[in-house]
């Protein structure tokens, strides 16, 4: 363009010189507007004004609207990594939490499978002691012998203390608990993923599923001395392996759907509802799970105070000698291999175990339902049709089927009757 202006006056001298009367005309001829098609094929220009309009903004003019949109895109990419409350923070912490959780997967699996194999190894053992020190006393009983009462008193008197210490830990109660344990942080592996995977974390995801890891950790421990769960409590109670449920807690937007309406799904007859579903819960499902898991406790406190005491008495009677004793012996013996076979080969310890696992569960359906409905703010709920969906699901039914239930609770309160049926129909 400097170029062509120069020309132009040249040309213009030159005429001025010669003293020509086309003069005007070469004149506007060539001082014609720029071709907006010259500006833009000339790509030097356009780097050329775009570098100068940024060594501008250095200086603080103001921005050009091409350098402003793309300064204020590049800040909102680079703004995770310089907030430390980011959300890739907190997606970072959350990573953390998963990586945690799987690794107790993986050990209470282990470990599970270990005290199952103590079951099955501690009960062969015991009971092959027991039979074999009873086939002794009999024989000696036949024809006496001191070195068979020797050996059946010393065969009874070992499986006497490894039936106490079968009776203390509960091997089939200890693999319960790790197979429980294993399923609940597996179940909390998928909530963190789902987590990661439908939304960006905040803060109060991280702080909520900390808590699930220790309450989980608490609720199932993994060390047997001085961390062991107390296997004959003086009343049976079931398993909590949640935190509390606050009435303020925040709902995870991922698993959140916020309907057009305001009060996002939820209805007044879809509260009436869940209320009804939490009677059920409650005075059957519950009920009958704690009257079941005292029956089953009551039995394995007999069983576990029965084995020892008569392996004790056969040690005694094969110790003493005579007859009468050797024979009392024998029959005591042959009852204490039984009496273990029902114990421990019957795992009456595991199905204690499932029994608080299962009162567990129904109350923790029960603060959930009712955290739920205490909380007046409708959009920190759960979308109503979500919550009634997974309601359904958990307890092994369909919507229709819920709400029948429902219908029949409401009826049976206004009656004064009993619900015919239970809540749940997985268990």
């Amino acid at each position: 363009m400097a170029a062509l202006q120069a020309s132009s006056l040249l040309v213009s001298s030159s005429s001025s010189s010669l003293g020509c009367s086309s003069k005007r005309t070469i004149a506007a001829s060539i001082h014609v507007p720029k071709p907006s098609k010259l500006s833009l094929a000339d790509p030097s220009a356009v780097i050329t004004r775009k570098l100068v309009e940024e060594l501008r903004t250095r200086n603080g003019y103001p921005f050009a609207e091409p350098l402003r949109m793309d300064v204020a895109r590049k800040d909102r990419v680079l703004e995770p990594r310089l907030s430390p409350n980011s959300s890739i923070d907190k997606t970072a912490k959350l990573y953390a939490i998963l990586e945690a959780v799987e690794d107790r997967v993986e050990m209470h699996d282990n470990i599970g499978e270990q005290r199952d194999n103590w079951n099955k190894l501690l009960l062969n053992s015991v009971n092959m002691m027991t039979l074999t020190a009873t086939t002794m006393v009999a024989m000696a009983a036949a024809a006496p012998a001191p070195s068979l009462r020797a050996c059946s008193a010393l065969l009874f008197t070992a499986a006497t203390g490894m039936s106490l210490v079968m009776s203390k830990i509960q091997p089939s109660q200890l693999a319960e608990e790790q197979r429980n344990a294993s399923r609940l942080f597996k179940q909390l592996q998928s909530e963190i993923k789902s987590i990661l995977a439908l939304q960006s974390p905040s803060e109060s995801d991280v702080k909520e599923t900390m808590a699930k890891v220790l309450a989980l950790d608490r609720a199932y421990p993994l060390p047997l001395l001085g961390a062991m769960l107390e296997k004959f409590p003086a009343k049976f109670e079931s398993a909590t392996w949640w935190p509390k449920v606050s009435n303020n807690r925040r709902q995870s937007r991922g698993r959140k759907i916020i309907a057009n309406t305001e009060q996002n799904g939820w209805s007044k007859d879809l509260e009436v509802e869940m209320r009804a579903i939490v009677q059920v819960l409650k005075n059957k499902d519950k009920q009958d799970y704690l009257m079941l898991g005292n029956l089953a406790l009551k039995l394995n406190k007999i069983l576990a105070v029965s084995a020892p005491l008569l392996t004790s008495m056969a040690a005694a009677g094969s110790a003493f000698g005579g007859s009468t004793a050797t024979t009392v012996a024998a029959i005591t013996g042959a009852m204490a291999a039984i009496i273990n076979g029902f114990e421990h080969g019957g795992q009456v310890g595991m199905v204690v175990e499932m029994y608080r696992n299962c009162t567990g569960f129904f109350g923790l359906m029960e603060e959930t339902i009712e955290a739920m409905l205490e909380e007046r703010d409708y959009s920190k709920r759960e979308n109503g049709e979500m919550f009634e969906m997974k309601v359904a699901m958990k307890l092994g039914r369909s919507l229709s089927q819920l709400r029948d239930l429902a219908r029949k609770s409401i009826a049976s309160c206004i009656e004064g009757t009993e619900v015919d049926e239970f809540g749940s129909k997985l268990f």
